[in-house]
């Protein structure tokens, strides 16, 4: 008997922190160890993409269940302005 086969948008939230070297390395928080790299951010959102879907397929392979998608999950910058004390080291 065969499975019944289902298309579906998943939503996962991507973290895009700029890289040393140039680029962006991302990770996605509800994927454990996924973590992927692109030179520009165009290329990055890419192998996001790919990535996802390649993690999802092994899990689907190995018969474990799908993490839920991030449905009303976001990020946002948030600027804070700090003014820091800071005291000399006594010796």
């Amino acid at each position: 008997m065969k499975g019944k086969i289902s298309k579906s948008i998943l939503r996962y939230t991507a973290l895009f922190d700029p890289a040393e070297e140039g680029g962006y390395v991302v990770t996605v928080p509800k994927l454990a160890g996924l973590v992927t790299e692109g030179d520009t951010f165009e290329e990055a959102v890419v192998m996001t993409k790919d990535a996802i879907k390649g993690y999802l397929e092994v899990l689907q392979e190995h018969g474990e269940s799908i993490p839920e998608p991030d449905i009303a999950s976001f990020t946002a910058p948030i600027d804070v302005s700090f003014h820091a004390t800071y005291y000399p080291m006594s010796t």
